[in-house]
């Protein structure tokens, strides 16, 4: 078993989940993707995650509606959530409820270095 913290990214478009995974994994998390909300809201009743990246468009279930689920369920309560969307005016409605918001395009690096800022190490460490 791992001892990273999990990541979670909830993304339907293979290119940026493949991006994600690799931005998150040198930030020092243990990555599982999703292109299905309801497979990852599934895998997070499981096992909450530390962090999730969640795409707003996916195509069984929006990201707002995941987000809101989570927030709703207490065990998720302390799961980061990082934003990634192309839709600025339904992320900025969310934007008290998440972390971050980043609008897509979303680099590599901008990514990692957000992803290295929320990590756990990095938080107890700069307490």
């Amino acid at each position: 078993m791992s001892t990273l913290p999990l990541a979670l990214i909830v993304e339907d478009d293979p290119h940026q989940s493949e991006i994600f995974s690799h931005a998150l994994q040198q930030a020092g998390y243990e990555i599982r993707a999703y292109m299905n909300g309801q497979q990852a809201l599934d895998q997070m009743a499981e096992t909450p995650p530390y962090l999730v990246v969640l795409d707003l468009h996916l195509p069984d279930i929006t990201g707002d509606k995941i987000l809101h689920r989570m927030r709703a369920d207490k065990s998720l309560a302390e799961t980061k959530v990082i934003l990634a969307t192309a839709n600025p005016h339904m992320a900025e409605s969310l934007r008290e409820i998440s972390e971050l918001v980043l609008i897509k395009p979303v680099s590599f690096s901008q990514l990692k270095q957000l992803a290295m800022r929320l990590h756990p190490e990095h938080l107890h460490s700069s307490e």
